[in-house]
């Protein structure tokens, strides 16, 4: 059964959530503030975090870095605040999705049930972004009937962006995964990676790397 953690202070959100998780089969923990849930993980083995960025003890920004440092699962934060500075912090933070209150429990459902479908990428040695294949194990890329080799650290930014397709991911945060804590460089390297990324992939259709502007980066996968 796939464990779904859900932290709110609102009794009545958390009611209406585990009403929704349980009916589509899923087992639900209940947490009403961040240091309840953070006694949760501990004992449980949690699949998805929805969390209520205003809590009391700890607060869902605190609980979804928490999560990032020492666990590998997605998060969607709930918020009634809906300004684009908010939700930077948010994917700062770590989350993978942000939804704001009022919200309707279908989309929620949707967002947790495509959530789960990509984080079943993350552990595999070959990513398939539709018929490009990206494999972790040989550093080897395969994309429209070639073998690409690419420099390291493009590898790597293309795999973590590609592992989390339609992810948020801040520049910071990029840098932090990458290149790590020491690097003394800037964002801009990122940027730079990026841009190489897009020229040398600008043949394909199968994915591609969009800006989101005031934030950073994301990979989507196409339709096909």
């Amino acid at each position: 059964m796939i464990n779904i953690l859900i932290a709110d202070d609102d009794a009545h959100i958390l009611e209406l959530l585990r009403h929704s998780l349980q009916i589509e089969g899923y087992g639900v923990f209940e947490a009403a503030d961040g240091e309840e849930a953070s006694a949760i993980l501990s004992k449980q083995h949690i699949h998805l975090a929805v969390v209520d960025v205003m809590m009391p003890n700890k607060d869902g920004l605190q609980l979804c870095e928490e999560i990032r440092k020492y666990y590998d699962f997605p998060v969607i934060l709930l918020t009634a605040k809906s300004q684009l500075r908010d939700k930077e912090k948010g994917f700062s933070a770590g989350t993978d999705d942000y939804l704001t209150k009022p919200f309707e429990p279908k989309e929620l459902l949707f967002r947790i049930k495509a959530l789960l479908r990509r984080y079943q990428i993350v552990n595999a040695d070959k990513i398939h972004l539709n018929d490009t294949v990206i494999d972790r194990k040989s550093y080897e890329v395969h994309c429209s009937g070639k073998l690409l080799m690419l420099p390291m650290k493009e590898f790597e930014l293309l795999s973590q962006l590609a592992s989390y397709p339609d992810r948020i991911f801040t520049r910071e945060e990029l840098i932090q995964l990458i290149w790590g804590a020491d690097f003394d460089g800037d964002e801009r390297t990122v940027d730079v990676h990026i841009k190489r990324l897009r020229e040398r992939f600008s043949n394909t259709d199968d994915f591609c790397i969009r800006t989101v502007r005031g934030v950073g980066y994301k990979l989507e996968v196409a339709n096909k």
